[in-house]
């Protein structure tokens, strides 16, 4: 099974690398997250706007947020997540936030 190493700790990860355990995940998982998985070297403030608000959506109601959330809940347009996160917000920025994968995702 795929794993990345984030401060001496092993956080197991699927084939796809979303983690395994969600509840391992903190920001600098995510910086890992985010270098190994979507070749991002520095997470800016707006990154780290999707990342946090599809985390406080996941928590609160244990589900990813629809595309269209994410994009006027942080008031970024969908082409601006797809340059933040080059594989999307369902697969990028879920993978990066440390969701499992969502469904419908492919």
């Amino acid at each position: 099974m795929p794993s990345i190493e984030v401060n001496g700790r092993t956080i197991e990860l699927n084939e796809e690398g979303f983690m395994i355990n969600s509840e391992e995940w903190d920001k600098e998982v995510a910086k890992v997250l985010a270098h190994e998985e979507e070749g991002i070297e520095d997470m800016s403030e707006e990154h780290w706007s999707v990342v946090n608000y599809i985390r406080e959506y996941f928590l609160e109601k244990n589900l990813a947020p629809m595309v269209r959330k994410i994009c006027k809940s942080t008031g970024s347009p969908l082409k601006r997540i797809f340059e933040l996160f080059p594989s999307g917000p369902a697969k990028g920025a879920c993978k990066v936030a440390g969701l499992p994968k969502p469904d419908g995702c492919v």
